[in-house]
């Protein structure tokens, strides 16, 4: 069970059993509870169930680059009012990773005074990028990740129309996270890793799949395929790890660090998606073999 499908299971399960497990007999999440809160759950019409994630532009099928401020000022709104059905409102932030800036900051000012009876659950993929404050003020809750051979096994089982060439590709990208693992299904993951290992393996001597790397990532409407290639990355970079000697390991470590850096750097600022991607190019063409690099 995946951060987001475990926040679910919790929220379905406050919402549908009032103040059950409150010193009585511990009950399973799997309990149904009430029928009537439980068909709204379903529905996605509970009224205590506030639910935050990036939202789809207008006119386009694209996510939002952020939870913007406007979502946390609604979900504030919310809190002021009375609870309208059952002993406990959720409010589900997925990811708090990408709360903007000022999102943030009004979070944090409702967590240092939280309403009563009200659970926050935050999903993070990157606690690091969090707040310090923020995360001070919550009880965290890691979650490991599933091993190589289950999740490709379970995601062979779930989509068995899928080659497993591209299975493999899939687990390699999630990082043992089985939302992501779904969410990559149709991002023809295993042909972007193709691309990528070319550079790492080639050089690419004449830039011209960098160049070509950078056009497909950049722009606001190719964001998404900027962060396949992000998620793609560490994968890519265990495998060659894997495959070359134990001295030989520290410059693959070296780009990783680097390639880090810039997604980080790029996060924190108002980043071109193209630069982002050809910089992620020059690390990969820096493990190749030296007779096929080329000045950049």
């Amino acid at each position: 069970m995946g951060k987001g499908a475990f926040a679910a299971r919790v929220t379905r399960f406050l919402v549908t059993h009032g103040r059950a497990g409150e010193g009585g007999t511990p009950l399973s999440l799997d309990d149904p509870g009430d029928e009537q809160a439980g068909r709204l759950v379903s529905a996605g019409n509970h009224p205590e169930i506030i639910h935050l994630t990036r939202q789809v532009k207008d006119k386009s099928k694209d996510l939002a680059r952020n939870i913007t401020i406007d979502q946390i000022r609604g979900m504030i709104r919310r809190l002021h009012l009375s609870l309208s059905l059952g002993a406990w409102r959720v409010v589900v932030i997925d990811a708090v990773d990408d709360l903007e800036t000022d999102g943030a900051n009004a979070l944090l000012k409702t967590l240092e005074e939280p309403p009563a009876q009200t659970l926050f659950l935050l999903v993070s993929h990157s606690p690091g990028r969090l707040l310090p404050t923020i995360r001070s003020r919550c009880r965290i809750l890691r979650f490991q990740p599933v091993e190589r051979d289950v999740m490709t096994a379970w995601l062979h089982d779930l989509r068995p129309m899928l080659d497993m060439a591209e299975v493999r590709a899939i687990v390699a990208a999630s990082g043992g996270v089985p939302g992501k693992a779904l969410a990559l299904i149709d991002s023809d993951v295993a042909v972007m890793e193709k691309k990528l290992l070319a550079i790492a393996t080639g050089g690419d001597r004449d830039n011209r799949l960098r160049e070509a790397l950078a056009r497909e990532v950049g722009g606001t409407s190719n964001r998404a395929r900027l962060e396949l290639v992000i998620d793609i990355v560490p994968g890519l970079l265990a495998r060659l790890a894997r495959e070359r000697p134990l001295g030989e390991i520290a410059p693959v470590l070296g780009q990783w660090d680097r390639i880090q850096r810039t997604v980080r750097d790029a996060v924190r600022g108002s980043y071109d998606g193209a630069m982002v991607g050809f910089e992620i190019g020059n690390c990969l063409a820096e493990l190749a073999p030296r007779g096929g690099q080329a000045a950049r």
